[in-house]
């Protein structure tokens, strides 16, 4: 299934009914309309769910009924057995939950005695009267380029955290709620034989979950070149599977690894599409991809990402990513914060805040003095905490690869992929996301993950036989997302209509001046070079969002002489 709305609680079940339609009426559900009601003495329950357009076939799969007992299940591979997320009518109580990875988002709100609940954001947003921005989570996102759980950015709309469980019971105010935890196991592989035999054997496993419901048809993957989408596209092209390859092409903008991406495709004898993710496509469909994003992503990926499903899309129904090796195997290794974690120094969430580069320790520079008043009793160390707590791990890096796990994939990577799919009615799978794997990554020492320099170092030695070795070994190098010359080039009229002066002062959140201020290198510390282009890349993703998908209005424009010349300046370097 691939969207659900309901609700639950106290009341009467007409009226629910009555209003629910209303909102359905908002949704535009045009195909594949799922609508079940229930009542009993003490609750009234109404849902709806709709099917991807191009497999309606999965719909009997997603919903179980009994006397007093309802399911409804979530995959965002399209794989019943997979399930992601589940909505439970149980005699009295409602219950959500997540998976683990945190691929399929779960909203909430409480209306009088009534819990609304869906999987998609703007759906609830149909329901209120006034939506408004919610503090907290506004700051939340500016701190990490997404929404922290169980925040949104949208005041009283929260988030059912990945691997939770919350259970409402009819008449009680509280609700209960159950977490599951990455824990690393007392007993670690050392022997690196035995760890290789293991992971390939986990990894086969894995995509063999991945490609149980295929039925001989084309499945697309995701090729950065980089090696965990590398991983995946060689085990399918092993597993018989018929593989077509999408790779981004950003011009002559940025560090291209569309080379690498060829060269893979070349070694398994598989065709890839260049996609065109030069700054004219990219300022074609940012709008869109805001709205498909459903929650505000401030990341620079999340636009070639959506070029990827749009091309994808145009051929297959199913794609594959290497989302999520770098949790599990440890890529992107902070070596400096690892030393701070070893030696107990008290500023060790502070620096793991400032890894994420957005606008943390920058709050009087940036925001309006309203705003940072109401920020003050805000510690954005609470939202860390858990996935940082030490107490389910014995060494720094597992700790690290748990906060990972728990923060930059559950919270930020796998949601943002399954909205960007479903944009597109596509079903993605991510091999990387399999609970088997993930718990045997927490029973490796951490030299097997890190040895000397070298990050992945297990992972590099289970598939070195599988791939190129300069694919295997080449030094980690992220999606080279060319931000600075889009927002300083032909994104800039975006980045200054949505940015401007006047805007700003009006809409309250952010300073009026903030662009001069990042510009002219007054912000301080690490917003400076190429950190800019993606400060604004922040600020401009926010501005959309606000605009298009909250729907608040764009008012007060005025023209900044000040600004103009400052951006010249910039630009040619004089």
């Amino acid at each position: 299934m691939k969207e659900i709305l309901g609700c639950w609680g106290c009341g009467d079940l007409s009226e629910l009914e009555t209003l629910f339609g209303k909102v359905l009426s908002k949704a535009s559900v045009a195909e594949g309309l799922q609508q079940f009601s229930h009542q009993n003495n003490n609750y009234v329950a109404t849902f709806a769910g709709w099917n991807f357009t191009n497999n309606l076939s999965i719909k009997g799969k997603n919903i179980i009924k009994k006397k007093d007992f309802c399911q409804i299940s979530l995959s965002a591979a399209g794989i019943s057995e997979l399930s992601d997320a589940l909505i439970t009518f149980e005699n009295d109580r409602l219950i959500l939950s997540r998976d683990c990875f945190g691929r399929i988002p779960l909203y909430w709100f409480r209306q009088q005695q009534v819990i609304w609940f869906a999987s998609r954001l703007q759906l609830l947003l149909l329901v209120l009267d006034s939506p408004q921005v919610s503090i907290p989570g506004f700051y939340g996102y500016n701190c990490f380029s997404y929404v922290p759980t169980p925040l949104t950015a949208v005041e009283n709309i929260f988030t059912v955290p990945a691997g939770c469980e919350i259970v409402w019971q009819i008449n009680q105010n509280s609700a209960i709620q159950n977490n599951y935890e990455w824990v690393e196991t007392e007993d670690l592989i050392r022997d690196e034989k035995t760890a290789i035999s293991q992971l390939q054997a986990l990894l086969k496993n894995s995509i063999h979950r991945q490609i149980s419901n295929l039925k001989n048809e084309e499945v697309g993957v995701f090729l950065s070149g980089g090696l965990d989408s590398s991983i995946v596209t060689a085990l399918l092209v092993k597993a018989g599977v018929k593989v077509k390859a999408y790779a981004l092409d950003f011009g002559e903008y940025g560090v291209s690894e569309f080379p690498f991406a060829q060269a893979v495709a070349a070694d398994l004898q598989i065709p890839l599409v260049k996609v065109d993710a030069t700054p004219k496509r990219i300022k074609s469909v940012i709008t869109d991809t805001v709205k498909a994003l459903d929650l505000p992503f401030g990341d620079g990926v999340t636009v070639p990402i959506y070029l990827l499903c749009e091309a994808a899309a145009k051929e297959t129904s199913v794609v594959f990513n290497g989302e999520g090796g770098d949790q599990l195997f440890a890529g992107w290794t902070n070596k400096p914060l690892i030393a701070t974690g070893i030696y107990n120094s008290e500023d060790f969430y502070q620096q793991y805040l400032r890894t994420f580069h957005r606008l943390y320790g920058y709050e009087a520079q940036c925001f309006q003095s309203e705003i940072y008043n109401q920020i003050q009793n805000i510690h954005p160390q609470t939202w860390i905490a858990s996935a940082l707590n030490p107490k389910f791990t014995h060494h720094i890096l597992a700790r690290l690869r748990r906060a990972s796990l728990m923060l930059k994939g559950a919270q930020n990577i796998h949601p943002r992929a399954t909205n960007l799919a479903k944009a597109f009615d596509l079903r993605v799978r991510s091999p990387f996301c399999d609970l088997p794997l993930a718990e045997w990554s927490f029973a490796l020492s951490g030299e097997l993950c890190l040895q000397g320099n070298t990050e992945k170092y297990i992972l590099k030695r289970a598939v070195e036989s599988w791939l190129p070795s300069e694919i295997v070994w080449r030094e980690k190098r992220g999606m080279g997302v060319p931000l600075n010359s889009w927002c300083m080039g032909e994104l800039w009229g975006e980045v200054s209509k949505r940015l401007n002066t006047g805007i700003l002062k009006l809409e309250g959140l952010y300073q009026q001046d903030i662009i001069r201020k990042i510009l002219a290198g007054e912000i301080g510390g690490q917003i400076r070079q190429r950190r800019i282009g993606e400060v604004l890349w922040l600020l401009l993703m926010w501005e959309i969002w606000r605009v298009e998908v909250l729907g608040e209005q764009a008012e007060g424009k005025s023209f900044d002489y000040q600004l103009l010349g400052l951006r010249i300046l910039q630009k040619f370097g004089k």
